[in-house]
Parts: C-alpha cells; sequence; structure tokens
C-alpha cells in the first residue's frame, strides 16, 4: 500500500467534506423531494387560514414554479431535476462565499 501522493490529500482534506455533503444531499433529493406533501407550506397555510391569501402579489420572476422543470412531463424527473438544481446553486453560492472570505483573509493578513 503506497501513501497519497501530497496533491492527492490537499485535495480530499479541502473537498471531501464538501463532496459528502454535495452527494448526500443530492440522494436526499432523489429519494425524498417526489414524496413532499402538496399541502401549502407554513406561511401559505397561514395566510389561507388567516384569510389574506388574495392580497398576496406573485413575484416578479420564477425559477422553477412549484419545484418542477418546464417541458418534462415526468412529474418525479420534474422534481429531483428541479431539487438537484437548487442543491446545485446553493453549492456554487456556498463554495463562492468561501472564496471569498479566504480572499478576504489572505488579503487582510499579507497588508498587516
Amino acid at each position: 500500500m503506497t501513501a497519497a501522493a501530497p496533491f492527492e490529500r490537499s485535495f480530499l482534506r479541502r473537498w471531501g467534506w464538501a463532496i459528502a455533503g454535495l452527494v448526500i444531499a443530492a440522494l436526499v433529493v432523489i429519494f425524498l423531494a417526489p414524496t413532499a406533501s402538496s399541502d401549502p407550506d407554513g406561511l401559505d397555510r397561514v395566510a389561507e387560514d388567516k384569510e389574506f391569501v388574495d392580497k398576496a402579489k406573485d413575484p416578479p420572476y420564477e425559477w422553477l414554479t412549484d419545484y418542477s422543470i418546464p417541458g418534462v412531463n415526468n412529474e418525479w424527473a420534474s422534481v429531483v431535476l428541479a431539487g438537484l438544481i437548487g442543491v446545485g446553486i446553493v453549492f456554487v453560492v456556498t463554495v463562492g462565499l468561501g472564496a471569498a472570505v479566504r480572499a478576504a483573509k489572505k488579503n487582510r493578513g499579507s497588508s498587516a
């Protein structure tokens, strides 16, 4: 058995948890998202119960309306694809914010 190369250890140390989290999130989306309730969520339920749902305004844009992909006729596939797109967006934003924080710390440390 040989020791892993420094690059491989560094890559796994830096990205191992992120990749594991991404895989777990994808599995949750694939297996649990299609079983989600179609009942109104908390805010919609309160708006219905308190009878002010008709005062709500539509958003100026909608992405993945009702967690579905336009043009995908299979409901399961549509929900899963929408969920995977959402996971991907959150992953990219999180990695971007992490990179920005690391860069800010590096710049602050070098200018001190």
